[in-house]
This record gives structure tokens, C-alpha cells and sequence, in this order.
């Protein structure tokens, strides 16, 4: 079973998800966000080559593949094989121009 690691700024983008979803929507959104990301979380676990490669990062030397999580957004991450790590390095709403997505994961 693989371990997961978020880089810092995934994961403080996703807690202020979280944050904006309980002050603008209230607890049942936000709660929504958990629930999801517990079942995204097992699963990747469980089976960390099961998702989409990013076709935005097909270029890069790391295989980055994506999930959807509250349907506009995707978690990004790359799976290192032989630490069984999952690394979860950015929440991209996929509202923003793709241009960003390659800036940010560099």
C-alpha cells in the first residue's frame, strides 16, 4: 500500500478549499470536500497507477497523472515506484487557463 505525501502548497491549497467551501457554503460542502478526498486517498493507496496521465505534463521527465475531486478540480500527483510514495504536488481548478498548470509544477 503506498504511502501519500502532499507538497506544502497542494496542501495548503486544499485546506483553504476546505476553509472556503465551510464560510461561503457551510459545513455540508466542505465536509463534501473531506468525504472526497478520504475516498481519493484510499484508493490511491491502493492503486496509484490507476488514474489519467496529465496530458498538460506528458513532456516531463515524471509521470504526472490526475484525479477530479468536487468536479472541477484535479489533484495532481506522481507516483515514485520504488519508494511506493504517491505525491500529491498541486490542486488545480481547471477553470484557470492550462497555462498555469505547466508553470506550476515548473
Amino acid at each position: 500500500m503506498a504511502a501519500i505525501e502532499w507538497h506544502e502548497d497542494a496542501w495548503r491549497l486544499f485546506n483553504d478549499h476546505v476553509d472556503y467551501a465551510r464560510y461561503e457554503f457551510g459545513g455540508k460542502t466542505s465536509n463534501k470536500w473531506l468525504k472526497e478526498m478520504a475516498s481519493i486517498d484510499k484508493w490511491l493507496r491502493l492503486y496509484p497507477e490507476s488514474y489519467t496521465q496529465e496530458p498538460l505534463l506528458k513532456d516531463r521527465s515524471l509521470i504526472y497523472r490526475y484525479c477530479h475531486i468536487m468536479k472541477r478540480f484535479k489533484i495532481i500527483y506522481h507516483y515514485d515506484i520504488a519508494k511506493d510514495i504517491v505525491h500529491i504536488v498541486d490542486l488545480w481548478d481547471t477553470l484557470q487557463n492550462p497555462a498555469t498548470l505547466v508553470q506550476r509544477i515548473g
